[in-house]
């Protein structure tokens, strides 16, 4: 009376769906939790978008009208950028805009494509989002310790602010990444389960 590896994985599935199953389960909790920060810092920072071209259309009727420029309201334009690409990262993948290579993916069925997803998060995705939090850490920091600046005179002074977007965007990306794993590992549970 072996087991096989066949008989392990059912019973972890079957484990694991009971764990899953539950509506309140703390797994989907955290996962809904995370999805509704980034679809609030996701919609939140897209307004920016309208906020660049007006501000870029008054940098030009200004430039061009009255011959005024302001270089601080020029920088603005790099900060709130910066911020939708950087903040909006996660946002991008929670609705599966971000570019993927569908040569593949596409053809594939829903328990396969929760696979590739699954293992692209832990392997590719949490890692090098890691690595990003890891390695841009000190780079903050020494920018902190000098409350560093705009080196064009009349510039924000906030270029510490812009580079802690660093760490948030890859916080956000490593708390979305948590979320895909727990829905993906939910769909191959449930699909498991199924045909169990």
């Amino acid at each position: 009376m072996g087991y096989s590896v066949y008989n392990v994985f059912f019973s972890y599935s079957l484990i694991l769906s009971f764990i899953m199953a539950s509506p309140f389960s703390f797994l989907q909790q955290a996962a809904q939790a995370i999805d509704a920060l980034n679809e609030f810092i996701g919609r939140s920072v897209s307004w920016l978008t309208l906020a660049m071209v007006l501000i870029t259309f008054s940098i030009v009727g200004l430039r061009y009208l009255f011959d005024l420029s302001w270089v601080s309201l020029q920088e603005s334009i790099v900060y709130m950028h910066s911020l939708v690409f950087m903040l909006g990262a996660a946002y991008a993948l929670k609705h599966d805009a971000h570019v993927r290579v569908d040569i593949v993916y596409q053809r594939c069925t829903s328990m396969v494509q929760a696979w590739i997803d699954f293992f692209g998060t832990l392997l590719l995705l949490l890692p090098v989002a890691g690595f990003i939090l890891w390695s841009s850490w000190e780079y903050v920091a020494d920018s902190w310790a000098i409350t560093e600046g705009s080196r064009n005179s009349g510039g924000l002074p906030l270029v510490f602010l812009l580079k802690s977007c660093l760490l948030l965007m890859s916080g956000l990306l490593i708390l979305q990444g948590v979320s895909l794993l727990i829905s993906k590992l939910n769909v191959i549970v449930m699909a498991a389960a199924k045909h169990g």
